[in-house]
């Protein structure tokens, strides 16, 4: 199958843009910090872990973080087959990023423990 492509490439003047189109939005910047909060997991565990994201949104998501070197993606030559996911050495450097919009968010966005994502619970960006 046959990967979607744009009409149109990106355009991309500086750098704040390359790293928002790379780790920016809601579900790319989740899945990197589960996957930092769990160093390996299995394309179920990521999905547990993600709550409300379909299917296939996890599964293009995965796919681009792969191209764009942020994530890896591990085959084991095992019955029943396994697949682990994991964040590579590029794709940690963005977690102190994440990390410092997360405690900037913090201090301007009122707490709301109640709804709190059980992902930021496992954040040390207090620390």
């Amino acid at each position: 199958m046959a990967k979607y492509k744009k009409k149109l490439d990106d355009d991309i003047r500086c750098p704040l843009e390359y790293g928002l189109t790379l780790f920016g939005g809601k579900w790319r910047s989740r899945i990197i910090c589960v996957l930092f909060a769990h160093k390996k997991l299995r394309y179920s565990e990521i999905r547990k872990e993600m709550y409300n994201i379909t299917d296939a949104v996890l599964a293009s998501t995965l796919k681009d973080l792969i191209e764009d070197g942020l994530i890896d993606r591990k085959s084991y030559d095992e019955i029943p087959p396994r697949v682990e996911y994991s964040l590579t050495e590029k794709g940690q450097s963005v977690v102190p990023i994440l990390q410092s919009i997360c405690k900037w968010s913090g201090i301007f966005y009122k707490e709301d423990n109640e709804n709190e994502m059980v992902q930021c619970q496992k954040c040390d960006h207090h620390g």
